[in-house]
C-alpha cells in the first residue's frame, strides 16, 4: 500500500533518502498557466539540500529554452537547461549518447522547431523539419517531387514527433527516408501520445501522425523517447551518471498512474503521486502493491509545508 505523506517526520525521511528528483510538469507544478500552491518554495527546498532537480514533459514542439522561459513567467526561478528533459531533447541525447550517431550524419525531422534546436546544439545537421519548401502555398503535391526523388545521402537517421504543418509532401520523404537502405535507418520517435489536451479540448497528438509513416512503412519505431517508455529515462540516466548507478536514489513525481508512475517504476526509481493531477486517493487504494507509487500527497507544496 502507498504511505500518504501527512507529516514533517516523513517528509524529513523521503528527503534524507533521495538525491534525484525527476517531475513531471503539467499537473504536478503548474495547471495550465496556473501554478500551484508553495511550488517555488519546494523546488527551491530541494536545491538548498543540494538535491538534483529534473523536469520531463513529452511536449517535443517546444525546446529546453522555451521551457526556461515558462518557469519564469510562472515565477519560478533559477531552473537551468540542464535541468530540463524535454521528449525533443531526450531524443536528441538518445541519437547522441546511446545510438551514437556521427555527427556528419543528418537527421531527417518530421516535427517542430524544438526538435531541431536540441539536435543542432548536439551537433547534429537536420533537414525537413520546419525547411519552407516543405509547405509552399498553391504548390499541387507531384511524386516525382525532387525531395522525394532525391533523398539526402547524409541522413543517418529519422525522428518524429508533434508537427503542426503536417502535409502529405511531408509524411512521403518520411516514409521514402524509413523505406531506404533495405529499411536499416534508425526510426525514432519522440512521444506516442495519441492526443493531447488544450483548453478542453482533444488534439490530435504526435503518436497519431507518428502511426501514419509507420503503418506506410511496415515499421515501428526503434525507439521511443517519451514517457512511460524507458528510452527517455535512458536518455537522463546517461545525463546523470549517480542516478545510473543506483536508480533507487531517484523519486519519480507526477500526477498519472499510467505515465508518470509507470514511468519511474519501469526505471527502477521509487515513485510519489500527487492529486492536483488526473487521479483521486481512491483510485490509488484500490492499487495492487506491484502498481501502487511509493509515496502519494494531496499536492507537491506539502513537502515544503510539512
Amino acid at each position: 500500500m502507498s504511505l500518504k505523506i501527512t507529516n514533517k517526520q516523513q517528509v524529513t525521511e523521503l528527503l534524507d533518502q533521495y538525491d534525484y528528483f525527476i517531475f513531471d510538469c503539467d499537473g504536478v507544478l503548474w495547471l495550465g498557466d496556473h501554478l500551484l500552491p508553495h511550488i517555488p518554495e519546494t523546488l527551491q527546498m530541494l536545491k538548498d539540500k543540494g538535491k538534483t532537480v529534473i523536469f520531463v514533459t513529452n511536449n517535443s514542439t517546444k525546446s529546453r529554452n522555451d521551457y526556461l522561459h515558462k518557469f519564469e513567467k510562472l515565477g519560478i526561478s533559477g531552473i537551468t537547461k540542464d535541468e530540463v528533459f524535454g521528449s525533443s531533447y531526450a531524443s536528441a541525447v538518445y541519437i547522441d549518447k546511446i545510438l551514437q550517431l556521427p555527427k556528419d550524419k543528418k537527421v531527417w525531422v518530421l516535427g517542430e522547431a524544438g526538435i531541431e534546436q536540441e539536435l543542432h546544439e548536439l551537433g547534429y545537421k537536420t533537414v525537413g523539419g520546419t525547411d519552407p519548401k516543405l509547405v509552399e502555398d498553391g504548390v499541387k503535391f507531384k511524386p516525382d517531387h525532387p525531395l522525394i526523388d532525391k533523398l539526402d545521402p547524409e541522413v543517418g537517421a529519422v525522428l518524429c514527433g508533434l508537427t503542426f504543418n503536417v502535409n502529405y509532401l511531408k509524411l512521403s520523404i518520411t516514409l521514402q527516408y524509413l523505406l531506404q537502405e533495405n529499411k536499416s535507418l534508425p526510426f525514432i520517435a519522440t512521444n506516442i501520445d495519441s492526443t493531447f489536451p488544450v483548453k478542453g479540448k482533444l488534439l490530435i497528438g504526435a503518436g497519431s501522425i507518428i502511426e501514419t509513416v509507420a503503418f506506410a512503412s511496415g515499421r515501428q519505431p526503434d525507439a521511443i523517447c517519451g514517457k512511460p517508455n524507458q528510452a527517455m529515462m535512458n536518455a537522463i540516466k546517461a545525463d546523470n551518471p549517480g542516478l545510473q548507478a543506483n536508480p533507487k536514489k531517484g523519486l519519480m513525481v507526477g500526477d498519472r498512474l499510467n505515465t508518470d508512475m509507470k514511468f519511474g517504476r519501469d526505471g527502477g526509481l521509487d515513485t510519489l503521486l500527487v492529486l492536483t493531477g488526473i487521479e483521486t486517493e481512491e483510485n490509488v487504494l484500490a492499487l495492487a502493491q506491484d502498481v501502487a507509487p511509493t509515496y502519494y500527497a494531496n499536492k507537491l507544496g506539502d513537502l515544503y509545508e510539512f
